[in-house]
């Protein structure tokens, strides 16, 4: 059974940080894309950021480039984003999805973990 198990979430002031996990499971790790959608409240679901984990191309949504970093341990199957100099239009649940390639992420999901950014 494949599950993504996000965690990481919560209540953080503008400008701070906060790091998300993904921790995979029930599928080979490395053939895989795995990445993050948000979904603001009235909002629709929009990419934020992936990982192929066969090469490790990346993809950063323009809203989140040079604050939002992507990465992966591939040793404990697990994908972080590293979120830093928060804003509130950050605020969202975040998804951590999972698919053949960073295009297609979307195959799998996990729960979702919320991120509230105050200002």
């Amino acid at each position: 059974e494949v599950q993504l198990v996000e965690s990481g979430g919560g209540l953080v002031q503008a400008g701070g940080s906060l790091r998300l996990s993904c921790a995979a499971s029930g599928f080979t790790f490395d053939d895989y894309a795995i990445g993050w959608f948000r979904q603001a409240p009235g909002k629709e679901r929009e990419g934020v950021s992936g990982i192929s984990l066969s090469n490790g191309n990346t993809y950063y949504a323009d809203s989140v480039k040079g604050r939002f970093t992507i990465s992966s341990d591939n040793a404990k199957n697990t994908v972080y984003l590293q979120m830093n100099s928060l804003k509130s239009e950050d605020t969202a649940v975040y998804y951590c999805a999972a698919g053949d390639t960073i295009v297609t992420m979307g195959e799998y999901w996990g729960q979702g973990t919320q991120v509230t950014v105050s200002s």
